[in-house]
């Protein structure tokens, strides 16, 4: 991974500093921290934990280093209010996903297209070959990405599942397992061939096409029979 000089990201934190200084703010720190965290996730895939500094992630989101470190204190929430974002962005979309479909196995589908979009991308696969990589120097980061991550987006799954259970549309005994079933149906065999093989990531519509076999494999085994 390429070095960082902590000496030039101090002289050009400063450099930006003094030149923003006296600025007025132009958007909101939510929308900043948006930006922050996107170029953030960029950063960290391409040059690992450990050679990223705050001033690497300053200048490719645009901003000045006081605006970073006036939202992020430090690298570490950097990398956890990262992770949490864009957790945040795929559970509203999967909350919206639930009411816009009458048909059980569409619904289960789209869902399950939300959970693999947000996995099987180039910039999350990317950190994870980077917390594969520095696992044993920043254990803690690992633990931060599957708390933040996958434990929340299984989560999220079992609720949304559990809600189809409480309707009376699906059967089975405990939602967090049903649900982290699903995710390695979904995902494992696309993730393992991307990391060992050397295998593209799945394209758009292979990702709708396996999430259907998918929901329709699940639903096949747990769905709760209507007919007299």
């Amino acid at each position: 991974m390429a070095e960082i000089d902590t000496k030039t990201c101090v002289e050009t934190d400063r450099a930006e500093d003094k030149r923003c200084r006296g600025r007025p703010q132009v958007r909101p720190d939510d929308e900043t921290r948006a930006i922050i965290y996107g170029a953030a996730r960029q950063t960290f895939a391409d040059a690992g934990f450990a050679a990223t500094c705050m001033d690497a992630v300053a200048r490719r989101a645009g901003i000045s280093t006081k605006t970073l470190y006036r939202l992020v204190p430090n690298k570490a929430a950097l990398f956890e209010g990262m992770v949490s974002e864009r957790l945040d962005r795929f559970i509203a979309g999967i909350e919206l996903r639930d009411t816009d479909h009458g048909n059980l196995e569409d619904a289960l589908t789209a869902t399950l297209i939300a959970c693999a979009g947000l996995v099987l991308c180039d910039d999350v696969m990317g950190l994870q070959r980077m917390l594969l990589q520095e696992s044993l120097k920043f254990a803690d980061l690992a633990e931060v990405f599957y708390r933040s991550g996958i434990r929340r987006t299984q989560g999220k799954l079992a609720e949304w599942l559990d809600v189809q259970r409480q309707r009376g549309l699906v059967a089975f005994d405990d939602a967090d397992e049903a649900a982290g079933m699903l995710l390695g149906m979904l995902i494992s065999a696309p993730q393992r061939a991307a990391f060992y093989g050397n295998v593209p990531l799945p394209s758009r519509a292979q990702i709708e096409a396996r999430a259907r076999r998918c929901a329709a494999i699940f639903l096949r085994g747990c769905e709760v029979c209507t007919k007299g």
